[in-house]
């Protein structure tokens, strides 16, 4: 059973990737915003900042602007998911000998081979732009596995809103406060430098423990009790929207 799963997965998730090389704007569309933002904070804004550290402005940043470049990416699945159940894909699926759990996971790889693509532009500009680490091959694995966990979680979220939306406008607009969520955390500026009630809010939101974790390994120093944090977050999330998920295409499907 388990190796028909993953055979059905692998065909199905080819033929989602195929769509994306056809037309590869989804991709180019979602790494153009962060890079404006970089370009903007980096050229316009950045000298005006202080963010507490002899660190360039580029380095304090990009964390943020890589979950931002995620959370752009993942509204990409929700639309198609939505356009796939709109169109009767789902029902010829369902007609076929084909397991039921590989359609939604087929789309939820497409986003992240999609999602680390776009990441990958990013910080190839950061580099042009400036950004320098010293981090080891241990720190960087680590900065992956954060950033695919924080893409699965994500991509979740978007599969409950492709399998729920009525239209295709509701479907990705979900991820408009998604892409909100960096610019209340320590992203681009030091929480302690905000009001306080909106400081309390960016300290305990999980984009904060997130990129102060990034931040950390980039930098090559301890990342503390953050990473946990950061963990403890995106499981959570991650289990939590599985399960709806899953929950809300049996009761299509059934």
């Amino acid at each position: 059973m388990t190796t028909h799963v993953l055979s059905d997965t692998r065909v199905l998730t080819g033929r989602s990737l195929t769509h994306i090389l056809r037309s590869p704007d989804t991709i180019i569309t979602t790494a153009v915003t962060p890079i404006a933002l970089m370009l903007l904070f980096v050229y316009v804004l950045g000298g005006a900042i202080n963010t507490g550290s002899d660190e360039s402005y580029i380095n304090y940043m990009l964390p943020g602007i890589l979950l931002i470049t995620i959370a752009s990416g993942i509204a990409y699945t929700a639309y198609r998911l939505f356009l796939d159940l709109q169109g009767g894909i789902f029902e010829r699926f369902q007609s076929m000998p084909i397991a039921r759990s590989s359609v939604l996971w087929a789309h939820v790889l497409t986003s992240l081979v999609a999602n680390l693509v776009s990441v990958a532009i990013v910080i190839g500009v950061a580099l042009l732009m400036g950004f320098r680490t010293g981090a080891s091959v241990g720190a960087w694995l680590a900065v992956a596995g954060i950033l695919i966990l924080f893409t699965l979680a994500l991509t979740w979220l978007a599969v409950i809103a492709g399998l729920s939306a009525k239209t295709v406008d509701g479907a990705s607009a979900f991820s408009y406060p998604l892409i909100f969520l960096p610019f209340i955390s320590s992203a681009f500026v030091p929480t302690e430098s905000m009001p306080a009630p909106v400081a309390w809010f960016a300290e305990n939101q999980p984009v904060t423990s997130i990129v102060n974790s990034m931040r950390a390994l980039f930098a090559g120093e301890p990342v503390g009790s953050d990473i946990w944090i950061a963990l403890a977050w995106l499981v959570g999330i991650l289990v939590v929207a599985y399960g709806f998920a899953i929950a809300i295409y049996r009761r299509k499907m059934s």
